[in-house]
C-alpha cells in the first residue's frame, strides 16, 4: 500500500473551486489554446540567451524583485545584508522586500494576496498553501513555464521526481507551487534513547520494533521506571510510526485514507489490519509497564523533564529536543555524564518502511509576473537561485573566501571562515552568517543537493541521514485526489467526526480504559459515520483526476 503524507492530505483537501473553471487538457508548457509556451511568447528584457543547466545567472539589464519575506526573530532582517549586496552587484538582480513577522505570515499573507498587493513572489509556501487563492487568478501556474527552468528540470529527472511533481497538482492538472526539492528524504523525527543508560545495561541499539520491547523490559526491571515516553504526545510517533506498521497516524493521518494499489482505491487506514497492529503494540507497551502512562497526554516539558531527570530513557523527538535533553542533563548530571542519541526508524511488521518526501516548502508567484516584460529574466533567476548547485550554495554558505570555506577537517566539507559562527561551527564567535551575513535564510536556502543541506549538520547527524536513506524503505506517495467544492465540503463534513472517533478509541485502547475486545465495536461506529460515503467521494474524485492526469503531458 501507498501512505499519504500530512502535507498530501492538506492538498487535497484544499482544492479551490474556481480550478474547475479552468482549461483541463494542457500539458506542461502549454497555454489554454494547447499550444506550447515558448520563449517569443514572453517578455525577454534581462534574460540570457541561450540559459542553459550549469549556467550562472547574470542579468542583461537590473532585475528587481517585489518579495513577500517570512521574518524570523532568530535573524531579523537586514537590508545590507552580504547575501543582497552580491546578487545586485554580481547578478544584477535586487529586492524590494515586504517584510512580515514570523507571528502574522499566514494571516498577512492570505490578507495581502485578497487585497490584490501579492508582491512578485512569496516565500515559505508549503504545496497546499495555495489552494486558498488559485481561484481568484492571482497565482501563476508555474507549469506552465518550467519546461524554461533547465536546472528545475534536471533535478526534477536526476532525482527521480516525476511523482511527486504530479501530486502538486490541481483540479486542472497544473501546479501553482515550485517546491523546494532535495536529493534525499529528510527525516527529521524518530525515537531517540540515553545512550550511556543503554550501555550501563549492555543494550544494543534496536533495529525493530521486537527489540525495543526487550530493551524496555530490561530497562524496567533494573531502574523501576516506566521506560519510554512521548513528545508531542503520539502525534509524532504515530507519523513516523506507521509505515512500519502499514498506516498512517499521528501528524501523518490527514484524511485517514491510503492507496490499495492492488485494488486501485483508497480504503480507510483505521480499518485496516495495520492500524490495528500499530495499536496493539502500543496497547502492549501500556500494560507491560513500559510506556510511561502520562505520554499520550503530557506537555513537552514534562517529557523533558522525565529524560533529564532519568525518570525516562526513551522517547519521540527530533534533534531540537535531543539538543535540550543533553543541554539540560549536562547541567543537572555533570558534562557528558549522558546522553541521548538518534534511535534507526525502526523496523516493523510491514518491514523497514519509512515514508517521506523529497519536496518541502518553497515559493509562490504573482500571476501578474507573467506580463512582465522581464519575465524570462524572472524565471531564469529563480531557477539559478533556487535549483542549481551553485545558487544553493551561496544561499546556503555565501561567498567562498569571504564568508566560507572548503575543507576536509570537517564531516561536511564547509565551515565559516574564522570569525563567523553558523549552527555547530565557531562558537562564540563576533559574527554570525545569517544575522549579520544573511545565508543560511530558510527563505532562500530551504532544499538542495544532500552534500549541500546535510553540511551544516554534525558528523553523527550526517551519518543517521545517510545510514536512513541507505537501509530503509520508502513507500511511494499516494496519489492525490482533488476535489470540487462541494464535494471537499461533503468530505469535511464527513471525515472529522471519523476522525475525532479515531483518536478517543486509539487513546482509550493504548491508555487501557477500552478493551482491544471492543475493536469490533469500533468498526461499526465508523460504519455508521458513513466511512462508505466518505470513501466513495475520494475515490470518485481519485479517478476523475487520472483522467485529467492523462492528458499532461
Amino acid at each position: 500500500m501507498y501512505l499519504q503524507n500530512k502535507k498530501n492530505a492538506l492538498l487535497s483537501l484544499t482544492i479551490c473551486g474556481g480550478l474547475l473553471l479552468a482549461a483541463c487538457g494542457n500539458g506542461d508548457g502549454a497555454d489554454d489554446s494547447g499550444e506550447e509556451i515558448t520563449e517569443d511568447d514572453i517578455g525577454t528584457v534581462g534574460s540570457m540567451d541561450d540559459f542553459e543547466f550549469g549556467d550562472t545567472f547574470v542579468a542583461t539589464e537590473p532585475l528587481e524583485l517585489g518579495i513577500l519575506y517570512r521574518d524570523l526573530p532568530a535573524y531579523p532582517l537586514e537590508n545590507d545584508w552580504l547575501f543582497f549586496e552580491h546578487l545586485e552587484n554580481e547578478h544584477n538582480v535586487s529586492y524590494e522586500i515586504m517584510s512580515v513577522p514570523l507571528s502574522d505570515f499566514e494571516e498577512r499573507r492570505s490578507v495581502t494576496i485578497a487585497a490584490g498587493d501579492m508582491p512578485d513572489y512569496v516565500t515559505d509556501t508549503w504545496p497546499g498553501d495555495e489552494g486558498d487563492f488559485t481561484s481568484s487568478g492571482v497565482v501563476l501556474p508555474i507549469s506552465d513555464y518550467v519546461h524554461l527552468m533547465p536546472h528545475f528540470q534536471q533535478r526534477i529527472e536526476d532525482w527521480d521526481l516525476d511523482q511527486q511533481i504530479d501530486n502538486l497538482r490541481q483540479l486542472d492538472g497544473k501546479y501553482y507551487v515550485l517546491p523546494g526539492i532535495n536529493e534525499d528524504v529528510h527525516f527529521d523525527f524518530s525515537l531517540k534513547y540515553n545512550r550511556t543508560v543503554f550501555d550501563e545495561y549492555g543494550l544494543e541499539e534496536p533495529e525493530t520494533w521486537d527489540e525495543l520491547t526487550s530493551a524496555l523490559e530490561v530497562l524496567r526491571d533494573e531502574t523501576g521506571q516506566e521506560p519510554m515516553t512521548l513528545w508531542w504526545q503520539g502525534d509524532a510517533l504515530f507519523n513516523f510510526v506507521g509505515a512500519s506498521f502499514d498506516t498512517v497516524g499521528g501528524w501523518g493521518f490527514g484524511g485517514g485514507v491510503m492507496f490499495d494499489e492492488e485494488q486501485d482505491e483508497f480504503v480507510y487506514a483505521p480499518q485496516q489490519q495495520g492500524y490495528r497492529d500499530m495499536v496493539e503494540y502500543f496497547t502492549m507497551l501500556n500494560e507491560e509497564g513500559l510506556l510511561d502512562q502520562e505520554a499520550f497526554t503530557q506537555d513537552g516539558d514534562m517529557a523533558s523533564n522525565k529524560l533529564s531527570n532519568l525518570e525516562a530513557f526513551v522517547s519521540s523527538g527530533q534533534a531540537g529536543t535531543m539538543s535540550e535533553v543533553n543541554s539540560d542533563m549536562a547541567e543537572i548530571h555533570g558534562e557528558g555524564e549522558y546522553e541521548f542519541v538518534r534511535m534507526p526508524l525502526l523496523e516493523g511488521p510491514a518491514g523497514p518502511n519509512v515514508a517521506g518526501g523529497q519536496l518541502v516548502s518553497g515559493i509562490m508567484l504573482n500571476a501578474n509576473v507573467a506580463e512582465r516584460d522581464d519575465f524570462l529574466a524572472v524565471l531564469q533567476y529563480v531557477d539559478w537561485l533556487y535549483y542549481s548547485d551553485e545558487g544553493t550554495e551561496y544561499a546556503q554558505w555565501g561567498i567562498e573566501g569571504e564568508t566560507f570555506e572548503r575543507t576536509d577537517e570537517v564531516a561536511g566539507g564547509y565551515r565559516p571562515v574564522e570569525g563567523i559562527s553558523f549552527e555547530n561551527f565557531n562558537s562564540g564567535a563576533d559574527e554570525d552568517l545569517t544575522e549579520d551575513y544573511g545565508f543560511g535564510n530558510v527563505a532562500f536556502a530551504f532544499a538542495g543537493p544532500a552534500e549541500i543541506r546535510q553540511s551544516i549538520m554534525d558528523e553523527d547527524e550526517q551519518e543517521y541521514q545517510a545510514r536512513m536513506n541507505e537501509e530503509r524503505t520508502l513507500v511511494e506517495e499516494d496519489p492525490i485526489y482533488p476535489m470540487s467544492p462541494a464535494d471537499q465540503e461533503q468530505a469535511a463534513l464527513l471525515s472529522t467526526p471519523l476522525s475525532d472517533t479515531v483518536d478517543q478509541y486509539t487513546l482509550r485502547f493504548i491508555t487501557g480504559q477500552y478493551s482491544l475486545d471492543r475493536w469490533d465495536e469500533f468498526k461499526d461506529d465508523l460504519d455508521n459515520q458513513n466511512v462508505d460515503q466518505y470513501l466513495d467521494l475520494v475515490n470518485d474524485a481519485y479517478r476523475d483526476f487520472q483522467e485529467t492526469l492523462e492528458d499532461v503531458e
